[in-house]
C-alpha cells in the first residue's frame, strides 16, 4: 500500500488490488512460492467471509497461499482456511493492520504474549510464521520452539528465513530507513541521474540522435 499506491499505511488496500498486484508477480515466478496478503477486514469480520476472501485470493491471483495478521486471536480463522485445503503463513509482533492499536510501527517486546502468538499459530495450521519488528532473543527462542519456519523481518538472525522489501533494499525510497533495512544500492540517485541526462539531451537537441531516427 504504501511501497506501490502511496497510502500512508497497509489499511486502504483492497482484495481487489492484491488481487491483481499478485497476478503480475505469478506471471514472472518460476519456482518460488507465492503468497498473498489479506488485507484489512478481508478476514476479521467472520469464518464464512476469511473463507470466501481466501478462497477468490488464491483462485483469482495465481497464489498458492495467503498471509494473515495476528496469533491467539487469530487462530480460529486461521484453522478454518487450513481446513478448506488453503495454505496459510502467519503473521506475528508488529502487524501493520493494527498501527492504530499499537500506537504506532514500534518494536514489539511482550515476550510471553509473542510465545503464545507464535504457538497458537503454528497449533491453528500455519505452516510459516513472520515476525515482524521483534527483539532477537524473543525471535530466536520463538524460532528454536517452533517447528514451522520463522521469517524474520526487523526480527535479528536467528530466523529461519528474512525478508526485506525490495524498494528498501534497491534504494528506491528516499532517505526514510527503519533500523533493520540494509540498503544495497541507491537506484533512486541513479535513476533520477539518468532522467536528467534525458531531459538535458532532449533540451539540447542531442536526443533522437541518427541513430535513433527512422529513415524513407
Amino acid at each position: 500500500g504504501s511501497v506501490i499506491a502511496g497510502y500512508p499505511n497497509t489499511l486502504p488496500v483492497t482484495v481487489e488490488e492484491m488481487i491483481y498486484h499478485t497476478r503480475a508477480v505469478v506471471k514472472g515466478v518460476e519456482r518460488a512460492l507465492v503468497v498473498i496478503d489479506m488485507p484489512f477486514m478481508s478476514y476479521q469480520v467472520s469464518l464464512e467471509e476469511a473463507k470466501r476472501n481466501a478462497g477468490r485470493m488464491i483462485k483469482e491471483s495465481g497464489a498458492e497461499a495467503v498471509k494473515l495478521e495476528g496469533g491467539a486471536s487469530m487462530a480460529k480463522t486461521i484453522k478454518a482456511i487450513v481446513d478448506i485445503d488453503i495454505p496459510v503463513m502467519g503473521h506475528i509482533g508488529l502487524t501493520p493492520q493494527s498501527i492504530h492499536k499499537l500506537g504506532g510501527y514500534k518494536v514489539q517486546r511482550q515476550r510471553e504474549k509473542l510465545l503464545e502468538d507464535a504457538r497458537a499459530v503454528e497449533e491453528a495450521g500455519a505452516f510459516a510464521v513472520v515476525l515482524e519488528c521483534v527483539p532477537e532473543d524473543i525471535a530466536k527462542e520463538i524460532t528454536e520452539e517452533l517447528s514451522i519456519p520463522t521469517i524474520g523481518v526487523g526480527a535479528g538472525p536467528h530466523c529461519d528465513g528474512q525478508v526485506l522489501v525490495i524498494h528498501d533494499l534497491l534504494g528506491l525510497l528516499g532517505d526514510f530507513r527503519p533500523r533493520f533495512v540494509k540498503r544495497y544500492v541507491d537506484l533512486r540517485a541513479i535513476i533520477s541521474e539518468a532522467v536528467k541526462q534525458y531531459i538535458d539531451e532532449v533540451k539540447k537537441g542531442i536526443f533522437p540522435g541518427e541513430e535513433h531516427t527512422y529513415r524513407l
